[in-house]
């Protein structure tokens, strides 16, 4: 992974020596709320409904078990013992003291981390694919291009005030799990008919308010050029995009409001004063920073591994764990392990500090003293030997981070929500809670199979509920929480945004409500047939009669 350089590491020093000044002025009473606020902002500190919440940066989901150490001692003692794993790939501690959050990120800062950008309307963590490297469908590994972004984005002067957020995430597989196509900029890698690696681009994507799947603006990009392209990108949208109102700030709101041929007019008039210039990436440049990626020290092993097999021949619990939660490696004899942060009854993407330890006691041991994050907020073990597995199996059933669930209904990706979110309409925790409840019995989300259930507590959508299978929003009406349902929504390369199934539902009703889709999956579905399969052969009718047909004959 990227290794900070002396510059690096003094950037990151002198913005905490910044902000530890601007924190102390704020605390005597020398700067107002309103001065305050973008400076917290561009380090990572929201003012929630209970207490801050500090975002702290995990760049592409890549971490040392050093630095996720560094993490669960920092829960441990500044926070209540816990982080939670967020869709954009960070770490969100919910309970820190503004006074403390200083030294919180000179601690960040020892081992190469910080809040940089992860708030504020600036370009926020670039995410990409948690099995970017060792995909075996992989095309190019995209996390090199990825840090030459970061770099480039960190502290960009004209782009530190955009008119909203801006999200860029990077793929280089034949099934792409960054959801490019729900991002400002999406950035699809592959190899071009010479075999050279080139860019697609897709923009003014985004879910929130008013969801909106990317178009394609360049099918084919010089990889050279990917930052000054961007920086086109961004400067049009920098420049047109509306800062008079927060609900059409976004760059998804331009593109549509000017069309694709007109905005990309646009960007490739801005693109021809840029590129070539600058901004132009060299080979040298790249394999600089590639050289950090580079694939790691692997053993030559036999494909197959005897004492792996033995174990799930007779061991069927660990059998159901590795069909659920070990992934294909494109080096033989390894695999890759995640391990679910979705435990029965806890908050989606919540990880305890002790929790935090095994795990980068498990790096150590078994994956080379690295883990990613994923935007479906689960940890990953990238590089796992097969003859290591059940050893990684029990230790991480001991620690609760074993249930075998992964891409199944109580995988279940979830915002924060009105426990702690202030922007929320709704609680999201208490909803995947009791649906989980609802749902305990292992062998049945077997027979239901894969399926991708999203919540957010509001409009922002960062529990991604737009493209969840099944998607449920948390609404006010009349000063009550009530939850919107979806179906139909998908990420990947045949993305789509969920439609709406009727009028919204009350809290004690939503484990009903997916009990009653699935009823009708599991009744029409054909063969083996996935449930976003299902409605899109069906549609929403038969599942919203049926869902409502309690409602109508009360």
């Amino acid at each position: 992974m990227y290794k900070y350089d002396p510059i690096d590491q003094q950037i990151v020093n002198e913005r905490v020596a910044q902000y530890r000044d601007q924190t102390r002025r704020y605390l005597a009473g020398e700067l107002t709320d309103e001065e305050f606020r973008p400076l917290r902002l561009q380090n990572g500190l929201y003012i929630q409904r209970h207490a801050p919440m500090l975002r702290i940066a995990v760049p592409y989901g890549l971490m040392s078990s050093k630095q996720l150490r560094k993490l669960a001692d920092i829960a441990k003692r500044y926070d209540r013992g816990y982080g939670h794993f967020s869709t954009r790939q960070n770490l969100q501690l919910n309970w820190p003291k503004l006074e403390d959050t200083p030294e919180i990120l000179a601690e960040l800062a020892t081992v190469e981390m910080h809040a940089i950008q992860t708030s504020g309307n600036c370009i926020r963590n670039i995410t990409t694919d948690q099995f970017a490297g060792i995909a075996p469908d992989e095309i190019i590994d995209p996390r090199a291009i990825a840090e030459i972004m970061r770099q480039w984005s960190t502290f960009h002067p004209e782009f530190a005030l955009l008119p909203r957020k801006f999200k860029i995430a990077v793929s280089g597989t034949q099934q792409d799990r960054a959801i490019v196509q729900a991002h400002d900029i999406g950035l699809e890698f592959y190899k071009d008919a010479q075999g050279q690696m080139a860019i697609k681009v897709w923009v003014g994507g985004g879910l929130g308010r008013t969801p909106i799947l990317g178009t394609v603006i360049r099918e084919h990009l010089e990889w050279q050029h990917v930052l000054s392209y961007c920086e086109a990108v961004i400067r049009v949208y920098n420049i047109h995009g509306r800062r008079d109102n927060i609900y059409k700030a976004r760059i998804k709101i331009l593109v549509k409001a000017l069309g694709i041929d007109d905005f990309r007019r646009q960007v490739d008039e801005e693109w021809a004063h840029l590129k070539d210039g600058p901004l132009t990436i060299t080979q040298a440049e790249l394999d600089r920073v590639a050289h950090y990626f580079e694939p790691m020290p692997y053993k030559t092993l036999p494909a197959h591994d005897a004492s792996f097999d033995a174990a799930v021949a007779c061991n069927p619990a660990f059998a159901a764990w590795v069909k659920r939660c070990v992934h294909a490696h494109r080096v033989p004899g390894y695999r890759a392990v995640t391990l679910s942060l979705k435990p029965h009854g806890k908050a989606p993407g919540d990880i305890t500090s002790e929790q935090m330890h095994m795990v980068a006691d498990l790096a150590d041991a078994y994956s080379f003293g690295e883990l990613r994050s994923s935007h479906e907020q689960n940890l990953i073990l990238a590089d796992v030997q097969l003859s290591d597995l059940f050893a990684v199996w029990e230790k991480a059933r001991a620690a609760g981070l074993a249930t075998p669930n992964i891409g199944l209904l109580t995988d279940i990706i979830c915002c924060p929500g009105g426990d702690f979110c202030s922007l929320a309409n709704a609680k999201s925790i208490p909803i995947a809670e009791a649906i989980q409840m609802q749902f305990d019995n292992l062998d049945y989300l077997y027979e239901i199979g894969d399926l991708e259930l999203n919540i957010s507590g509001c409009m922002n959508a960062c529990g991604h509920h737009h493209v969840g299978h099944i998607g449920i929003l948390g609404v006010d009406k009349d000063g009550s929480e009530w939850y919107q349902v979806t179906i139909g929504g998908k990420q990947g390369n045949d993305a789509s945004i969920g439609t709406v199934i009727g009028p919204s539902f009350s809290a004690e009703e939503m484990p009903g409500v997916v009990k009653r889709l699935i009823e009708v999956y599991v009744r029409e579905r054909s063969d083996e047939e996935r449930f976003i399969d299902t409605v899109r052969r069906l549609g929403v009718a038969p599942f919203k009669a049926h869902v409502y047909a309690e409602k109508e004959s009360a």
